[in-house]
């Protein structure tokens, strides 16, 4: 990966252009709103690696701290059941095209950008697309570049296509599900590494995702430190319970104790 040390900037002139970074020109310099996230320490996100009952803790987390940012697996699907992410966001913002379709297809012009947001992403990234249902907002050779770019799976308000890619390579998307129709004529991408709404979650550049069987859990960077501390007074109270149980403690007992 090339070294990337542009400013962060979020003008409507979009970013400076970093001259060691070679954009791909899918998406209009504007549009892209920084080139490089904030980074979370890497104790932070091995913190939370190390949670036992990962999405739930978190979320769990998130409620006493008064934070929304849990979606259950009935709506974001997980595409490989066993697999889990721990990683920053990296955000693609797509819109339904205007216009014919037959015009578009004799246009000729695909106007899909998350290709952009791959070259933007360090390794170990998840890619999260606020994006449109019934028609795909990643084809599989799309999963097939994010992988190779050592992206670890992604996010995705919208739908997909080819789900034997995502097993193939087991690069784990959670979505809306799997459709045949192909959004090169009719998905827009607007914008690269700004604010996105995901099943109704505000999310932004740099945010932790947070994901596993379970669903996906989006935790505001400002308070990934907060949400972590709580997620393992949760965690520790949960296996405290369990430990009770296994051991035979009554019921009487059992809802007698304040674990948490």
């Amino acid at each position: 990966m090339s070294t990337r040390d542009a400013e962060h900037s979020s003008s409507s002139a979009g970013p400076p252009v970093n001259p060691t970074r070679v954009l791909t020109g899918r998406v209009a310099p504007e549009a892209i709103r920084t080139l490089e996230i904030r980074r979370l320490p890497a104790d932070v996100l091995q913190g939370y690696r190390a949670l036992s009952d990962l999405a739930g803790a978190v979320s769990d987390a998130m409620d006493s701290l008064g934070l929304s940012g849990a979606i259950p697996a009935a709506i974001l699907m997980p595409t490989l059941p066993g697999k889990s992410v721990v990683r920053q966001a990296i955000t693609v913002r797509n819109v339904e095209r205007s216009g014919e379709l037959l015009d578009r297809v004799r246009e000729g012009r695909n106007r899909m950008g998350e290709h952009e947001a791959y070259n933007l992403a360090s390794p170990g990234d998840v890619i999260v697309i606020q994006g449109i249902v019934g028609v795909s907002n990643m084809g599989g050779q799309s999963a097939t570049v994010a992988h190779r770019q050592q992206c670890v799976g992604a996010i995705i308000d919208g739908s997909y296509r080819d789900p034997d890619a995502s097993r193939e390579l087991a690069f784990p998307i959670w979505g809306k599900g799997v459709t045949p129709i192909t959004g090169r004529w009719r998905v827009e991408t607007v914008e690269i590494n700004g604010n996105v709404v995901i099943a109704g979650i505000p999310v932004a550049a740099g945010d932790l995702v947070v994901a596993d069987d379970a669903g996906v859990v989006f935790v505001p960077f400002d308070y990934a430190e907060a949400v972590l501390a709580a997620a393992r007074h949760v965690d520790s109270a949960d296996t405290r319970q369990k430990a009770d149980i296994a051991k035979g403690v009554t019921l009487h007992d059992l809802a007698k104790t304040r674990y948490k």
